[in-house]
C-alpha cells in the first residue's frame, strides 16, 4: 500500500507532483487527471469503457482537498470535483500514465473519426 507523502501543483504548467513513501516521485498532467477521474461521471456506473471526457486541453486543478489519509479530492476549473483520487488511484496513473494516455488518444481520435457520421433511418 502506497502512501502520498507530498502533492505539489504547479499553475502556469498544469501538472501536479506527486511523492510517493517509497522515495519515488511522478508528474501528472492536469489534463490526464482529469480526463482519468475516478468519478462515476467519467468512469461509468458500471462494466465497461470510460466514458471519454473531451476537450480539457486547458483544464486547471483549482483546489486540492485531502481526504483523510487516504485520498484527495481535485476540484477542477471546469467545475468536476466528484472523484476522490485515492493513493493506490494516483499510484496506478503514476505508473500507467503512457499507456493509458496513449489509450485515450486512441480514443480521440476514433471518436473524432466517427463524429461527423451521421446513421441514416429509412422509414418504410
Amino acid at each position: 500500500m502506497y502512501i502520498v507523502t507530498k502533492l505539489h501543483y504547479h499553475q502556469q504548467s498544469r501538472t501536479l507532483d506527486v511523492y510517493f513513501d517509497d522515495g519515488q516521485q511522478y508528474t501528472l498532467s492536469a489534463e490526464l487527471l482529469r480526463t482519468h477521474s475516478p468519478s462515476a461521471e467519467v468512469q461509468g456506473h458500471g462494466k465497461g469503457e470510460m466514458k471519454l471526457v473531451l476537450n480539457k486541453h486547458n483544464v486547471a486543478i483549482a483546489s486540492i482537498e485531502p481526504v483523510g489519509h487516504y485520498a484527495v479530492r481535485l476540484c477542477f476549473d471546469d467545475g468536476h470535483n466528484t472523484g476522490l483520487f485515492s493513493w493506490q488511484y494516483l499510484r496506478i496513473l503514476c505508473n500507467d500514465q503512457q499507456a493509458l494516455w496513449a489509450r485515450y488518444l486512441e480514443r480521440v481520435k476514433a471518436h473524432q473519426e466517427n463524429a461527423h457520421s451521421i446513421p441514416i433511418k429509412f422509414v418504410p
